[in-house]
């Protein structure tokens, strides 16, 4: 596996996400943000943040397997988040947690949220870039 994931001595140990990772691959792989688009590019989950979360994992889990790889080579993860507020985490573990279910993956991984004014287009309420690492 060319990634492990670690929470350190000293640090929190979130449930949620890991601290960071150890890269040992050699193919380094920055995947554009994935948005709630399947492969016709037609929206899903309008107006539902969960659906979308989820599009976005499976998105990056289908760029992935593009490459030969899989959601396991995940390095770091960057969330953005449309008016974000704690209220919406819920919702998001929810889309993630269909999304791991339906790709049969650990979906935790080092992650930065950040919230944002506006994607792209004006329907997007989250946008997911990968950082991955493949043998």
């Amino acid at each position: 596996m060319p990634v492990t994931l670690v929470n350190p001595e000293g640090l929190p140990k979130p449930e949620v996400y890991r601290q960071l990772s150890v890269a040992t691959g050699s193919k380094l792989v920055f995947l554009a943000g994935q948005v709630a688009r399947d492969a016709d590019g037609r929206p899903v989950g309008d107006g539902d943040f969960a659906a979308q979360v989820e599009q976005c994992y499976l998105n990056i889990s289908t760029a992935l397997a593009g490459i030969g790889g899989s959601f396991d080579d995940v390095a770091k993860l960057t969330v953005y988040v449309v008016d974000w507020h704690p209220e919406k985490m819920p919702l998001l573990g929810e889309g993630v947690g269909r999304a791991a279910a339906k790709l049969g993956i650990d979906p935790v991984k080092p992650i930065t949220l950040l919230g944002v004014a506006a994607l792209g287009e004006p329907d997007l309420l989250v946008e997911v870039e990968a950082t991955a690492v493949l043998a």
